[in-house]
Formats: structure tokens, sequence, C-alpha cells
């Protein structure tokens, strides 16, 4: 291997080495991603020449209907979505009372705790999530990243800094692309404007997902936790080391399955969770009419008023253990892209809300007249018959719940690294039916390390819900400001109704978030540690890519320069792919290959892999091709939404490729050309980009390109290793930018 700084390259046939640019994921089998674009001749010749080296409104892709679900097919997605989504909400009555550290409890103090979690799941749950944010959809996808992706398509992000834009005027024709009403708003035309607005929205959005992947880490620990301790109120020989014990057992086992994916096991989620619901709601209503029939009156919301006038600051500073209540919440939206909103409505309307109710106000009967009970309040209130019953299936609803949030952290990363802000990791799909299903080895035993370091830590301390419930309402509070966003610039709602939402779900989680502040120390900084170590990774990440990307778009060839090229260079038979991010223009390092190479192949292609931010590209939508005005040069545009698995792997990607640049061939000469170009063999050259800050460059700049930039790009996986091309078919064209 050749390496030399300045104008000079690297040459290295060894595809082990990382390739900076196009950060995709690990591709896998398939070449059923063949398409087409249809090509538009135009008729002056100046128009002819502006399209070279880019893309406009010429592409037109025809309209498609949504997907309409029959009834019987909502009502088997709403009990799927039992075993997906509601795991975490559905498993909180394990141990929100008794994360709730009130000696003693007197009746109205039970009853003020019930109000108050009754109107935290009506408000939070049912009107927040269900009935207004499971509306904003991208497409069908959910999560903070569908929300971005929404912003995205309707505000041009012109800042380079975090996720670099590669808008066309022809992604409006996708079919997962949103369309507005074409008039812009007042907030629309500022936050285009405002660069410094686009990098507040973006940065919100990231420490969003990392909180969402910190909670993956303590939603087993607490939930296989909260449903071993149960075996203490039954043995007082079981110590809390021996919980802590088994539990790590349990989240060992766990950990160590994902790696044979959900769908081996997925077919009993729902079962699981239809059996929990139906267990605790009958016990509820059996503690309801055995202890204290009238518990229900606690839904009056006075109750709170009584609670805070008895506890005061206490009953402030319980406010973090109440909001356990209302955990999983956001799954109802991260998981919409496996069902609809109809089922998930439907599920959470019917079932899930009225048996987390009754479950409740069956622990709150059991309660007001055992208050001593209050550590042990779930397996205390449940029955001595069925106490052995419902711990099996308290467990398994337990693992269903962890289950859930580990195999969403695997997609947000898998969304991250497809929308360019993390760094390559291994991502595997575990099921050839169901898409989104994806595991990481490498997100897997970090999630699996963190989880049982915090669970022997605090040793099944109170420390842990006090994490827990910090994540949660982060993550609701970033929901709440992008909900805003959406409401004011997408929706255009009128600000009254915008103002109220705000106001209402601002105050709410903000006084709950009160309450969890002064128990950062107590635990709760332990989702703030994780999500800056992740945070830390995707700055750090994407600053670089963004100063990659500016160099090469300063640094590029004109048409007149790559012409000339062409000219004195020697054309041999066969195809040559050049992989690279830049849309328009020639990228730097085709200058440096020709230098050392001096031959060129008799059919190049501008390669270029575009992640949009929408959910998906149909088949028919995934290349865009175009000439170059030489003989035998072509672009190629790949598309992808954040979605979408990539098909880019060996002869089959070759052939979608000039299969797609036949269509536009303007005679049989032409496509002979090419079927005989790919006949002769191909090859792949990529680029080895590394970055260098500059003697004028200041410590801070130096630091994150020199030291924690060039960290993750030797110690994550590489581009050449994603893309699964075969070795004997890549070239590596190395070069120093010093920025």
């Amino acid at each position: 291997m050749e390496e030399t700084r300045g104008g000079e390259v690297i040459v290295d046939m060894d595809d082990r080495n990382p390739k900076e640019d196009g950060e995709q994921e690990e591709a896998r089998g398939g070449g059923d991603a063949v398409g087409y674009i249809e090509n538009a001749n135009p008729k002056e010749d100046g128009e002819r020449a502006r399209r070279m080296l880019s893309f406009g409104n010429t592409y037109k892709i025809p309209k498609r209907q949504p997907t309409n679900f029959t009834w019987m097919q909502t009502l088997l997605l709403s009990f799927q979505s039992l075993g997906v989504v509601y795991g975490d909400i559905g498993t909180s009555p394990l141990y929100v009372f008794s994360s709730i550290t009130l000696p003693n409890p007197q009746e109205k103090d039970v009853l003020g705790i019930l109000s108050l979690i009754f109107w935290t799941l009506t408000m939070m749950g049912l009107i927040k999530y269900v009935l207004i944010v499971l509306h904003a959809d991208d497409h069908g996808e959910g999560g903070t990243f569908a929300l971005y992706s929404l912003l995205r398509q309707h505000i041009h992000f012109k800042d380079k800094m975090i996720m670099p834009s590669t808008r066309l005027d022809s992604d409006i024709n996708l079919r997962y692309y949103s369309k507005g009403s074409g008039l812009q708003s007042k907030a629309q035309k500022f936050l285009e404007r405002n660069s410094k607005a686009q990098i507040v929205i973006t940065i919100i959005v990231l420490l969003g997902t990392c909180m969402v992947i910190g909670d993956g880490a303590l939603t087993p620990a607490i939930s296989v936790l909260s449903a071993v301790q149960g075996i203490q109120s039954r043995s007082s020989k079981i110590t809390q080391d021996d919980v802590v014990i088994l539990s790590v057992v349990i989240l060992l086992i766990l950990f160590l399955f994902q790696r044979f994916g959900t769908s081996k096991v997925s077919f009993s989620f729902s079962p699981i969770m239809l059996l929990w619901f139906g267990f605790t709601a009958s016990i509820g209503v059996y503690n309801i009419i055995k202890f204290y029939p009238s518990v229900l009156k606690a839904l009056s919301p006075h109750y709170i008023y009584y609670y805070f006038a008895r506890n005061h600051r206490k009953g402030w500073e319980l406010l973090g253990a109440i909001a356990l209540c209302i955990t999983g919440a956001e799954a109802m939206f991260a998981d919409l892209g496996h069902f609809n909103k109809n089922a998930i409505q439907l599920a959470f309307s019917t079932l899930v809300y009225p048996a987390l109710i009754l479950a409740y106000a069956g622990e709150a009967a059991f309660l007001i007249k055992n208050p001593d009970k209050i550590s042990t309040t779930f397996y205390s209130s449940v029955p001595e018959p069925i106490f052995w019953p419902m711990f099996v299936v308290a467990t398994l609803a337990a693992i269903v719940a962890s289950q859930a949030l580990i195999s969403a952290s695997f997609s947000i990363i898998r969304q991250s690294m497809a929308l360019g802000c993390f760094p390559r990791v291994t991502m595997k799909h575990t099921s050839d039916t169901y898409e989104g299903q994806v595991y990481s080895p490498e997100v897997n035993y970090f999630l699996m390390i963190a989880c049982i370091l915090i669970t022997v830590g605090f040793k099944g301390g109170a420390e842990i819900g006090n994490a827990f419930g910090v994540a949660v309402i982060w993550v609701m509070l970033i929901t709440t400001f992008l909900m805003t966003v959406v409401m004011l610039v997408i929706w255009e709602t009128n600000i009254f109704f915008i103002s109220l939402f705000l106001m209402v779900f601002i105050t709410i989680e903000g006084v709950y978030m009160t309450s969890l502040l002064h128990k950062v120390p107590q635990g709760g900084w332990v989702p703030f540690a994780i999500s800056a170590f992740f945070l830390v990774i995707t700055l750090s990440w994407t600053y670089g890519r963004s100063k990659k990307s500016k160099y090469e778009a300063v640094k590029k060839m004109d048409q007149v320069e790559f012409n000339q090229l062409i000219a004195c260079s020697t054309r041999v038979p066969g195809i040559c792919f050049f992989c690279t991010d830049l849309i328009h223009g020639i990228p730097p390092i085709v200058r440096h290959y020709v230098q050392h190479v001096g031959s060129l192949r008799k059919v190049m292609v501008f390669v270029t892999v575009r992640i949009l931010p929408v959910r998906s590209v149909l088949p028919e939508e995934r290349f865009l091709v175009a000439k170059l005005g030489s003989e035998g040069v072509y672009r190629c545009l790949v598309q992808y939404g954040y979605m979408d698995k990539h098909s880019m792997e060996g002869e089959e990607y070759i052939a979608s490729v000039v299969s797609a640049l036949k269509e536009i061939a303007e005679n049989a000469q032409e496509s002979e050309m090419l079927d005989s170009a790919l006949n002769s063999g191909a090859i792949f050259v990529l680029g080895r980009i590394i970055l260098q800050t500059s003697l004028r460059s200041g410590w801070w700049r130096s630091f994150i390109i020199n030291n924690l930039y060039r960290f993750l790009q030797k110690n994550f996986r590489s581009n050449v290793a994603t893309l699964r091309i075969p070795p004997g078919k890549i070239l590596q064209v190395g070069m120093v930018y010093e920025i």
C-alpha cells in the first residue's frame, strides 16, 4: 500500500480498510430492487447541459394510494400489537406503587396517588399519544426519527454540520414523500432561513434517540427485577442479593438470545400479554370488591389536591415514581411502523387502558386496608392460590417488555446509520418476512453490559426507578416539542390549539421533570450518561462527515476538466463503478485515481447512495440515471428510505444498474456497449478518505477530527464490509484531506 500526503494517493486492493463516506447498513441479498426512471429528453441544449451533472424535475414517479386495512386485519393487528407495543406500559403495575416511598400512607394519600395515575394515563397515554401524536406518522412510520423525517420533507434543511442535505426537486414525486399545501407558512419560512434553529431541532432529535437507547438498558433492569422480587414476598430466606443474581441470569439469557431474532418467539408475545392484562384486570376487580369497592371515586381530580395538601414537598418528590405509570407510552408511536394507528388505538382504548386502570385501582384498594405492604404492593395484592401462576406470567411479561425496548434500540441505531449520523455497526436481518427486525451484536452487548452494571450497581434499589423516570419524561418532552413544530409548520393548526397543546403537556411533563431533577444524584444521572456517550459518537461522526463533504464540494471537478481527463486516458474494456457521496460534480479523488492508474474503463458509472428522509423508496423508484456527456460515462443515484434494506450485493447489483442504464440508451449500439462492458467484468472504486486538520485549526477541531473521528473510522465497520462486494472486484483509492 502506497500512502503520501497532499496531492498524492493511496491505491489499495485490501477491502478490509474502512471507507469513510457513504455510511450504509449491512446489505443483504436480493436483486428485487431493480427499477427504472423515465428519461424526459429536453428540447433545449442548455437544459441538457444543465442536467449533465445533476438531477431535477424531469424524473416523474406515478402517484400511489396508501394501503387500506379491513376491520378483520385491524383487529388482528391490534392483537399482535399487545406483544410488541404494550409490554413496557403494560408491566408498569409491577413497580409503580412499590417505588413510592411513603411510610404508612393514609386513605386520602392512596386515593390521591391513584387519581394522579389515572389522569396521567388519560392525558398522556390516551389524549396525547393515541388521539394526537399517532396522527403525525410518516406514511405509517412512527418515532422520533419519523417526526424529524416529516419535518425534513417540508422544511429544506440547509445546514451541513449535522446531516448533509441532498434534497432534489424530484423527491416530491416519491410514493412516501409527504406533499405540502404549496403555501409556506411564516414558521416554515423562518425555519428554512434560520440554520441555528435547524441545528437545534436536529440535536434535540439526536438527544431523544439517545434517551430511547438509554431506555433500552433501563427497561430490562427494572422490569425483570420487579418481576423477580415477587419471590421475596413469599419467602423470608430470599435476600435482595439473591434477587439481583437471579435477575442477572435472566438478563444474560435474554440478551444472548437476541441473535436468534424476535421472529422465533414473537408468536408467543401477544398471548402472554393478553394473559397478563386478563390476570391483572381480574385481580384488580377482585381487590376492589374485597377491600374497598368505592375506590374508583379517586377518578375525581380533587383527590390530587388532597394529596398535595397533605404531603406538600414530599408529595412533589414522589411524582417521579408516579411517572413510571406512563413508561412505554412512547412505544405506541415508535412501533407504529409494524402496525397501523387504527390497530394501536383500538388495542389501547378497548383493552390496555381499561386493564391498567383496574389493575392500579385494585392495588390502591388493597393498600387502603394494608398500607404497610406498599413496598411489595403488586405481589402482596395477588391472591394466594394464583401467586405462582401470576409470578410466571409476570416474569414472561417482563421479558416481553424488555425485548420490545432492546429491539427498538436496534432499529434506532439502524435509522441513525441510514441517515448518516452514526458510524457503521453490524446489522443483521433476523427475519425474511418482517423487514424491521434487525440485530446488532455490538449494540446488544453494550446494552447487556450497561443493563447488568445498572442491576448490580444499584442492587435493585429505587435508583433504577429514578433513572427510568428521567429517561421517559425527557423523551416525552422532546416529542411534545417536535409535535408543536409539526402542528405549526405541517398541519398549520390554529395557534390557539397549538398553544393549548404545548401549555398543557409541557406543564404536566415539566412538573414531573422538576420532581425528577433532584433525583439526578440518586440514579437519575444514568440516562444522561448513556445519552452523552452516544451523543459524543454521533456528533463526532457527523462533524467529520460534514467536513469531508465540504472539502469535496470545493475541490470537485467540472465538466471541462473531466472531459480533458478522459481524452488523455486509455480506455479498457469493462465497467468501473466510482462510489461517491457527491450528487453534483465529479469527486476530486477521480483525478488522483487517473493520475496513478492511467486508464479508465469503457463504461464508467458514478454511483451515489442517497438516504432520503422518507420511510421507504419503492423498487421502481430506486434508480435515477443520466448521462454525463462523454461516451460511456453515466451517473446513477441509488435511493433508499431510512427503513429500507439495502441491496447492493455482487453481480445482481451490477446487473440492476446496467438494466437501469439501458433504459436511457439512445440506440441499439449503446445498449450493446453496455452489455459488452458487463461481460468484460466490473470493478468498484471506493474512496478511503483520511481527514487531517491543518496547523491553522484550533485544538478543539483537531481533537474531534484527529482523535474522535479517526478512532471511529478505524474501529467501526468499513463501507466495503457493509456493501459485501467480492474482494476481487474492489479497488480502494485513498487520499488525505487537509481541512
